[in-house]
Parts: C-alpha cells; structure tokens; sequence
C-alpha cells in the first residue's frame, strides 16, 4: 500500500486554508529555529579559536553572551511553535471531525446497521486525532528539516570542498534509505486500527447490555468472546511494531555512519593542518547536528504510517456516498398533509421482502391507525417517510409530491416521529427538548409545555429549564421521557406525526396521564398511530392492520368496528392485546 504525496497534500491545503495566517507564521517560527541551530555552532566554533590564541577575555564574554541570548531566543520560539503548532492541529482536526461526524450521520440506516457504535467512534475519534501532528508540524518539520539538512551542508562545502563532497554523499544514502522504508508499515497500522475498532465495538456492546449478561449469568462467554479480538489486536501490533523496528533500524544506521564521517573527516584534516580545533568542533557539532533532522524525519516516518492508515480510513468513510440523496428541492406546504402510499415494495434486504405492494391513503387532518401483529410491517411505514430507507418500488407522496423530491432537511421538518425508544442526552431540560438549537427561546418552550398540558409536571422540575438530565435518562420515568418527546415534536409544528408505539411502555394509568399531551400534539396535523392497545387508536379516523407486510384490511375505524366481518370488530370483541401479541 502507497498513500501518494498529494492525497496527504490534498487533506493538509483543505483543512488548514481557514486558518493560513496563523499556519504561515507557525512556519516562520519553525524556520527560525532551524537558523539558530545553524548559527549557534558557528558561536561555538569562534569561542574554541578565540581561546586557542589567548585573545583578550571580553572578546570570549562577547561570544558567551551572543551564543547565551541566541539559545534563549531559540527556547521562545520552541515555546511559541509548541503553542500555535497545537492551536493549528486542534482547529484543523475538529473541521475534519465535524465534516466526518456530518457525513456519517447522513449515511442510511444500513451503514449504521453493519457497524458497531464501537468502530465509529474508532474512526471519528482515533484515527482523526492521528492526524493533528501532520496538521500542526508535520509537513513543515519535514521540509525544515530537509532545509536543515541543505543548509548544513551548504556550510560545511563552504568549510571544505572535501567535508561537502562525504557529508552530501552520506545525506543522499541517508535519505534514500528513510525513502525506501517510508510505506512499509501503513497496511499494518491499517489493520491494527480496524482490530482495535473490532475490539471496541465488541467491548461497547456488551458493556451496554451488563444487565442481561450478569441476570443471565452470561459473564463468563462474555469474557471468552473477549480473548480473540484481545488476541487480533496482540498480532496486528506485532506485526506493525515489527515494521517500525525497521525504520528505527534505518535510522540507526544512519545516526551511526554520520559520526563515523565526522570523527574520520575531523581527525584527517586537523591533523593535516587544514582546520582549526574549532572547526574540527564544528564539524562534530554539524554531523550531531545533522543526525538530529535524520532521527526527526524517522519520527515524521513513523508518524506517516499513523496518519497514512488514517488517512485511508477516513477517506475510506468519505468515499461511501449516502445511497439516500437530497431531491429536488420541492417545498412542503404548511399545515397538515395528505400522504398516501402508492404500490410501495420495500426490503432491508433484496432476499427478504418486508412490504408487499402497500397502498393507502390519509387526508390533511385525518388519524390513521396502525396495527399488526410483531413484524408485520407496521414501524417500516414510518421510516419510509422519513426516508430511513427508499422504497425498492412504488412511491411515497406527501401533498401530492414525491417524498424523493424534498430535501432531507425539509421533509423530516415536516414529519416529527415519536416512538417509544426516547433518545435523551446528559444535558438539561432545554437542550433536551430542543435538540441544542439554541435559537429556540425559553418562552417559546413554556407556551410548548403549556399548549401540551405538561406544566404539573414542568414545575415539579427542581431547576426548571435548566435541570439536568443523567446520561441515558436515568434520573426521568418512561412518562416523562415520553412527554420531552411529544414536546421535541410540537416544537417543530410538523404538518405529519408519527407516534411508533410511543406508549407501549407505559403502564395504564401513566398513558392515561398524558393523553391530554397526545390530542394537543395531533390536533390540527395529520397524524399515524402505531399501536398495540385498543384505547391508543380510538381517536383514529382509519383503521389499517398490517400482516406478514400485506394491508389486510383498511377503512374508516366507525365502519370496521360495526362490520361484525371485519378483522377489526373481531379485534375489539376479543381483545387487541390477545390477537396480537
């Protein structure tokens, strides 16, 4: 595996172009001290011949002070490159993160379902903070020291034709052998992070269920599923640290016939009377000098192998289109809608149909419920509108227009999606209710709550508004997520409600409490109820019952329920509970 040059270019211009001026003075900084490391031994070399020749003490002081003040200046600007290095890498790295977190969010429902939450956070998280030392001083490390290197050699030609000629001999094998080795450990490092993503997905999982695992005495197969991904991580490391065991070999080596040049260089011309002891010093000083950018380039080496694994795998994930692309651009009208299913097929999968030709229809303001037994189709209705997932056949129109020509933005303003699965985040009531857009006014909130019937509930709040809420919302009941959920959707006045079973946790005296919230959030809306309780979709205006992803019936719920031929009569005489569990 080869990263070419200009992929690594290509993410390093996009990512700091925003933010140049800072980059460009972090290079001048960076330059600098490349200059003092150039010029200090120069110091040195005057100060050994000064004394050589018994010169007078305050031309020695002179020297002392230069190379003293020149040497603090160089630990300021190491102190400033190390600041603005930093502020440039953490800028650039939360663009690239955003940018990734943005697109893996847009990506459908199967990517997200063939992929461990464990991975993700591997990719968005691990491989993008690889990258903030290429951001902040790789790139110009690698040139500084290349400049170093020239400029060094620059100074030594001009000592000694003869010290230019072996030195440039020994830099040119030195960066050919740091070339050659430049790649080798990529695929491995690739590997070993998609091992660790395994290991962290498998780890995630079962950290997230310790309940049942520990109820069901469950620990020990846990733990045993544990050691092969530990061992995969093991071999993988192995087999990359083999390779960086190289290049530090490479590096060695070189470190090692650059002293040899040096000693040999320095022995032979003093002797011969072509030097001073101060220039021989100088010449041991620059070979120190010169193996210091040749061990910095192998850091850079072994840095590339992190960021070149990183950069295949987060361009790996920036290559996978969302298959669920944005449409046309048509406007959805305000108020409530008309949807209608047309001949809709739909699979998760092509070898597993779940919907069979699918058609219906609900007018602006009209309740449509849903019902059917587990698995019969019942909640794939309602990620179809959200466009989750695109139908496989027939269509989805809302107000008479294709739900593939909305933006994704618009059509999912439009439709709001209860379910009983209520997401809430460790954040307060405010950002909770308004998913942390923060241009949502509280009074906006309040007259939401109030609109809802909730405010009993709002004022037994400790803090209010700003009452915090546990991770996972262990500190609220199943009513109360479920009243922040109707609350989240009347916020967005949506012209199409979706309640997914949201209140088959509940017990029965809780959903009675806030049904209030539910006829307010549907009132003037078009609206599906998914349910498996007969008082849940008594306020539906249609009744239709989903089996083995086939409408078996449909029609206006007074009518069904007076028709003693009709499923749902037969539901309501022997309970809905009963038939369909």
């Amino acid at each position: 595996m080869n990263v070419p040059i200009k992929r690594y270019w290509a993410l390093f211009v996009k990512y700091l172009r925003p933010q140049w001026g800072q980059f460009t003075l972090l290079a001048v900084l960076l330059l600098g001290g490349i200059g003092l490391q150039i010029i200090l031994p120069q110091i040195t070399r005057s100060f050994l011949d000064t004394a050589m020749t018994n010169a007078l003490s305050n031309q020695l002081v002179t020297a002392a002070l230069a190379f003293i003040g020149l040497a603090l200046v160089q630990q300021v600007i190491t102190g400033a490159t190390t600041y603005f290095g930093e502020n440039v890498a953490w800028t650039a790295t939360n663009a690239l993160r955003t940018d990734l977190m943005q697109h893996v969010l847009r990506l459908e429902m199967r990517f997200h379902n063939n992929r461990t939450v464990g991975e993700l956070i591997e990719r968005l998280d691990s491989d993008i903070s690889q990258l903030s030392e290429f951001f902040s001083r790789m790139v110009v490390l690698v040139i500084g020291n290349l400049l170093l290197v020239f400029g060094i050699l620059l100074v030594l030609a001009l000592e000694d034709w003869r010290m230019g000629i072996g030195f440039l001999g020994f830099a040119t094998l030195a960066l050919l052998g740091l070339a050659s080795v430049r790649n080798i450990a990529i695929p491995f490092e690739k590997a070993l992070r998609q091992a660790n993503a395994n290991l962290f997905g498998y780890l995630e999982e079962r950290l997230a269920a310790t309940e049942d695992i520990r109820a069901n005495g469950a620990a020990g197969a846990m733990i045993g599923g544990l050691y092969p991904k530990q061992a995969a991580v093991l071999e993988h490391w192995r087999a990359s640290s083999q390779r960086f065991w190289v290049i530090n070999l490479v590096s060695g080596m070189i470190v090692t016939l650059g002293y040899c040049v040096a000693f040999v260089a320095g022995y032979s011309l003093f002797q011969a009377g072509a030097i001073t002891l101060g220039t021989a010093y100088l010449i041991l000083n620059y070979a120190i000098l010169l193996n210091r950018p040749f061990q910095e380039l192998t850091a850079q080496i072994d840095r590339l192998q992190n960021v070149g694994a990183s950069v295949e795998r987060v361009e790996e994930l920036l290559r996978i289109s969302p298959a669920i692309q944005d449409g046309a651009g048509a406007v959805l009208p305000k108020g409530a809608l008309t949807l209608a299913f047309e001949g809709v097929q739909f699979g998760y999968n092509s070898a597993e149909p779940v919907l069979h030709d699918v058609s219906f229809r609900v007018e602006a303001g009209k309740v449509l419920g849903v019902l059917g037994r587990t698995g019969s189709g019942k909640t794939t209705l309602s990620r179809l509108i959200s466009r989750l997932y695109d139908v496989d056949g027939g269509s989805i129109r809302l107000g008479s227009v294709d739900v593939r020509q909305f933006t994704l933005d618009e059509l999912r303003g439009q439709v709001a999606v209860v379910t009983q699965d209520v997401q809430l985040f460790e954040a307060n009531i405010r950002d909770n209710l308004t998913f942390f857009d923060a241009s949502i006014p509280d009074s906006q909130l309040i007259e939401t709550l109030t609109l809802l019937g909730l405010m009993d509930w709002f004022a037994a709040l400790p803090n209010g508004l700003d009452t915090m809420i546990e991770a996972g919302g262990r500190n609220l009941s199943a009513g109360e997520a479920q009243l922040l959920a109707f609350a989240r959707a009347f916020l967005r006045d949506p012209g199409l409600v979706i309640l997914d079973e949201a209140s088959a946790r509940l017990d029965p005296a809780t959903e009675a409490h806030i049904e209030q919230a539910v006829d307010r959030l549907l009132e003037g809306r078009t609206g599906i109820v998914i349910a498996h309780r007969l008082r849940t979709v008594q306020r539906a205006d249609h009744i239709l019952i989903m089996e083995n992803g086939r409408i078996l019936e449909y029609g206006e719920r007074e009518r069904l329920a007076a028709d003693s031929n009709s499923r749902f009569y037969h539901l309501l005489q022997t309970g809905l509970e009963e038939v369909l569990s």
